[in-house]
Order: C-alpha cells, then sequence, then structure tokens
C-alpha cells in the first residue's frame, strides 16, 4: 500500500506531501487543485509505459505544466517582503513526482533539456528525466537506494552493497522503467513497473445514446472493465462466474432495491437484461438511464476479480442521482476490502458516506484542498503533520 505522495512544481502542487490511507477522499472547492492531483497520478502511472513525455506534450510541454509562482510560494514572499513575482530562482526548473510505501519507493524528476541538447531538435518542448531511484521502505537514504539512475546511467545495489552500471544508453525522455525489464538484471525495476502499470484509472464513462457500453458484444472473460466500458455485459458475467455474484447482487439491491441484473447470451452475444419492480418487461441497455448505467459501469470497475494496487476514480459521482450517493459510498467500501482508493470528488453527501462507513474496518480520510495564492495546500496540514521526504539527487 502507498503511504505516502509527493508532488513538486507541477501546475498549483508546488510541494504537496501527503499521507495515504486504504481509502483516501480528495475534495475542495472547484479550482482547488484536485484535477492536478489526478493528473499527477496519471503521470506517474504513464512512467512505467514511457508516456509521461508524451502526456505532458498534451498538456503543452514541460513549461505549461510547471509551478508559475515564486520558489518559495506567493505566500512565503508576501511574508517576507519580496515581491511575488521576479524573485530569484535557485533550484532548477522542475516536476517532480513520487510515492513511498512499506516495501518500495520510486521518484522522477522531469526537467528542462539542456541549451545544447536544444539546438539539434525540432521536440525543444520534450522534458528530460534528469534523474529516478527507486529505494526500499517508506523513507529515501542512502542506505535504503537500490536503483538510481542519474542521465543516462542506471547503476543498482547489489547484495554486498555494491554498486553496478546495467545501462548507460537510456534516452534522456525514456524512464528506467519503460526500458529495462530483465527480472535477472534488475527485479526491483520490474516489480515497481508491474505496481504502476496496475493502477486503474476511471474519470468518465460515456452514457449518451452511442456509448459503447449500450451495445452488445461477442463475450470473451474480462476480469478489467476496458476504459471506455464497452465490455461491460462480459465483465459483469466475469464477475459472477468468478465468485463475486453475492457482492453483485448485494451493491446492486442497496442502489436499485427490488431490480436484478441479468446477461443473455445470445449466439455468442452478451447483453445486459435488467429487471426492475414494476415493470412488465426487462431493459436492455440501450434503454437504460445515464445515471443507471453509469452506475453498473462502477461496479463492474471496482467488483473486478483482479483487483489492481490502486483505484483512482475522478468525479465518480457525475451522471448518478444523489440517491445514488449512499450506494457509492458502500461500493468503494467493498473494493477497499482489495485495493486502496483515491476518489477525487467535490460532493459533500458522498464524503460523509465514506467517512460513516469506516470501510469494514479499513482506514479513511479525508483530504480537503484549498488554493492560497494560487497554491494548493491541504486545509489544515501543518509542517509536522507531512510524511518526511527527500527527492533524489541530480
Amino acid at each position: 500500500m502507498i503511504s505516502t505522495l509527493a508532488i513538486e512544481s507541477y501546475r498549483s502542487l508546488r510541494q504537496l506531501v501527503i499521507p495515504l490511507q486504504t481509502v483516501n477522499v480528495v475534495t475542495g472547492a472547484n479550482g482547488s487543485g484536485k484535477s492536478s492531483l489526478y493528473r499527477a497520478l496519471r503521470l506517474l502511472a504513464d512512467t512505467s509505459r514511457n508516456g509521461a513525455v508524451a502526456a505532458l506534450a498534451r498538456e503543452g510541454g514541460l513549461a505549461s505544466t510547471l509551478w508559475a509562482g515564486p520558489q518559495a510560494g506567493s505566500s512565503d514572499a508576501k511574508r517576507r517582503g519580496y515581491p511575488t513575482q521576479g524573485t530569484v530562482r535557485t533550484a532548477p526548473h522542475a516536476v517532480k513526482l513520487g510515492f513511498a510505501g512499506d516495501e518500495f519507493g520510486y521518484a522522477i524528476d522531469l526537467g528542462l533539456p539542456g541549451s545544447s541538447a536544444g539546438d539539434h531538435t525540432a521536440f525543444k518542448l520534450d522534458p528530460e528525466i534528469k534523474a529516478e531511484c527507486i529505494w526500499h521502505g517508506p523513507e529515501l537514504r542512502p542506505s535504503t537506494l537500490l536503483v538510481q539512475r542519474a542521465g543516462s546511467v542506471v547503476k543498482i545495489r547489489s547484495d554486498d552493497g555494491s554498486w553496478t552500471i546495467i545501462d548507460h544508453r537510456l534516452q534522456p525522455y525514456d524512464s528506467m522503467l519503460g526500458e529495462l525489464g530483465a527480472p535477472e538484471q534488475a527485479p526491483e525495476v520490474m516489480a515497481m513497473r508491474e505496481q504502476l502499470r496496475s493502477w486503474r484509472f476511471y474519470d468518465h464513462f460515456r452514457t449518451d445514446a452511442s456509448a459503447p457500453a449500450r451495445s452488445s458484444r461477442v463475450g470473451t472473460r474480462t476480469p478489467v472493465l476496458s476504459s471506455d466500458g464497452s465490455d461491460l455485459p462480459a465483465a459483469l458475467q466475469t464477475i459472477v462466474e468468478s465468485g463475486g455474484d453475492q457482492k453483485l447482487a448485494e451493491v446492486l439491491d442497496h442502489a436499485f432495491p427490488g431490480s436484478r441484473l441479468e446477461v443473455t447470451d445470445r449466439s455468442g452475444q452478451l447483453e445486459i437484461v435488467f429487471r426492475q419492480p414494476g415493470l412488465l418487461r426487462p431493459l436492455a441497455s440501450a434503454e437504460l438511464s445515464d445515471g443507471t448505467l453509469r452506475y453498473l459501469l462502477l461496479v463492474a470497475a471496482l467488483l473486478s476479480p483482479r483487483p489492481p494496487a490502486l483505484y483512482v476514480l475522478n468525479e465518480p459521482e457525475t451522471s448518478l442521482h444523489p440517491e445514488l450517493f449512499a450506494p457509492l459510498a458502500m461500493l468503494i467500501e467493498v473494493a477497499a476490502e482489495d485495493a486502496q482508493i483515491i476518489v477525487v470528488t467535490h460532493v459533500a453527501s458522498l464524503v460523509e458516506g465514506l467517512e460513516a462507513g469506516h470501510t469494514a474496518g479499513k482506514s479513511v480520510q479525508t483530504l480537503e484542498l484549498s488554493k492560497v495564492d494560487g497554491e494548493t495546500r491541504v486545509v489544515g496540514q501543518r509542517g509536522i503533520d507531512k510524511p518526511s521526504w527527500s527527492w533524489p539527487t541530480r
């Protein structure tokens, strides 16, 4: 489980270091930085597939995503009597992302390319990976460091404490997580890559009349719902045949009392049939309301027979009727029995439902974000409340 998340100089997240529990509810007013936190998590996951540079390019390049205020923060500058603009910067411009848990920690430093590097390329907005490292345990220290990348050189610590260079040909835009992989060569790199690749993000499901989830599909075992929900019938049937039929029935009955879900097989084509009290015939997926379909998609995602290390849900309440917020909280609690979860939401009743449920003995925390002088902060967090954190050196 991840115990600490750290983000530096990404949009309004100048210096954010937060503790994580089993269920983490991130809330706050519009513009407080919730979306930036979600995007930063996606960037971290993208490093495992060498996609972080491309993801930053889609946001306008590294320079467009960097913290735009003074290095010390606007509030600190004001308190010291400095102007908030034009102060001298002593540290290099960089977006830094990292996390740590009981087993391993990982951090990456994405900086602007050097002047000489930009002279011979058309890709001047691409950031360079200045440093990466993997360490054992919750804190980065010289004694816990396992794998270190500086520039194009990657070193790994042997059992006897000595260091061995395992690669010196990495391109500045390639993460060591995406390029190194032989288990016998760098088992820690492979373990970290697989952990990050297991993270699942759900931020939008189409529910319009032409949504993929409203169509029948050829059935094949589907332990993980696709991002567009096109394999919804197969995913629900996989849950049933994997022993999750009781959980499925419970969460659906809590949301739609007396209703029953079936998956029909028509010559290999699977289709949802939803029976509700008072109706003389069942409803097909094409007839379901947007809210009902979205809830079924969330059910299929969160009751996966192959749960990830981490679920990240961005505004899962979208399109749902307020009466479904309590069932959604229950669904998240059920999913938390097998996975860590981060929920980004601005709906107070969903926050209250998750806090009240206590997730069957699992730890729940609420992180309220606010923006002060352009900088995102956790409401009520003092310096002593922040977990210990250190970034790798270049």
